[in-house]
């Protein structure tokens, strides 16, 4: 009952503080990208502190941090990895979902920082357009991060990776650096409830670019999963099997 009164307690602390940094923020933000980026990092940064004092929730990186140019395709599994990814790279630049934009504080700031919006519900033209829109910002230096399972995926399921991670790494020709994490395990997509432990963000060894496009996809999923599931083993997540 007690981790049910702190975790509600933190929801409500961070949802609070949302508009309060973007309200803080915003003088800076509307005429400075990197405004927006200052107030999104205290964001990132203030959640997780939050996390940890309210909750018992510590956050880890681990790996080496990109800070050149590179495509990094992330496993997702709870807004927690989006805050640590954000706030662990230099530049970072989300390929998101087009109603993102449409949300309070949220999207205003992504537009701000020209984050990559895409229609899901139309897929080769969204992978057309999410190219075109790539090329357009590869003036601006920074890390470019996709979710290759384009959603949410809670632990212990399984859903096929996507192949706009693969046209990007084409086009981009840069390396790719696979990301594995356990933060739904404590920070699930769905609910309430708040467990406390480490939750881990791992950059893993860089996948060169050049490779073939099914050998590159074959590399990155097995990677990313394989990790992943290590991370969550590590804290104690335990799989239930369907009856």
């Amino acid at each position: 009952m007690l981790q049910w009164i702190r975790s509600i307690t933190f929801i409500v602390l961070a949802t609070v503080y949302m508009p309060m940094i973007g309200v803080f923020y915003a003088p800076w933000a509307m005429f400075s990208r990197r405004g927006a980026y200052a107030a999104c990092k205290a964001y990132s940064a203030g959640t997780m502190w939050l996390a940890r004092v309210v909750v018992g929730m510590r956050c880890e990186i681990r790996g080496d941090v990109p800070e050149g140019a590179v495509l990094v395709a992330a496993k997702h599994q709870s807004f927690l990895d989006i805050l640590m990814i954000f706030h662990a790279l230099p530049r970072a630049k989300f390929i998101m979902k087009r109603e993102i934009l449409m949300m309070p504080v949220i999207g205003q700031y992504a537009k701000r920082m020209q984050m990559i919006a895409v229609n899901r519900g139309k897929r080769g033209a969204a992978i057309s357009k999410m190219l075109a829109d790539v090329k357009a910002g590869e003036a601006e230096p920074g890390q470019l991060v996709i979710y290759s399972q384009g959603t949410r995926v809670a632990p212990g399921l399984s859903v096929p990776y996507k192949k706009g991670t693969a046209a990007l790494y084409e086009q981009m020709r840069q390396p790719c650096v696979p990301v594995a994490t356990n933060a739904g395990y404590f920070w699930p997509r769905r609910g309430l409830y708040r467990r406390p432990g480490v939750a881990v963000v791992e950059f893993l060894t860089p996948i060169a670019p050049g490779m073939e496009r099914a050998a590159f996809m074959a590399t990155l999923e097995k990677t990313v999963e394989a990790h992943s599931d290590a991370l969550l083993a590590e804290a104690g997540f335990k799989a239930t099997l369907p009856v």
